[in-house]
C-alpha cells in the first residue's frame, strides 16, 4: 500500500526522511519503505506519525 500522504505531509513540514525516522526510532531506509509502500507500517508508528502531523490515522491511510 502506497502512502502518498506521508511524503506530502513530511514535505509540507520541511522535514527530511532522516528526521522523521529519528522521531520514530528507526533507520531512514525503513521509513523510506513506509512512504513507498514497500513495508507495512506498525500501528505504533502510524499513531506517532498521526500525532506528528496532527492528523487522524484514517487520513494517513487515505480513508477520509
Amino acid at each position: 500500500m502506497y502512502f502518498r500522504r506521508l511524503r506530502d505531509l513530511r514535505e509540507d513540514k520541511d522535514l527530511k526522511q532522516t528526521e522523521v525516522a529519528e522521531y520514530l526510532g528507526i533507520q531512514q531506509t525503513v521509513y523510506s519503505r513506509y512512504e513507498r509502500g514497500f513495508q507495512t507500517i506498525p500501528v505504533e508508528h502510524l499513531i506517532k506519525l498521526a500525532d506528528l502531523y496532527n492528523v487522524t490515522t484514517d487520513y494517513l491511510l487515505d480513508r477520509e
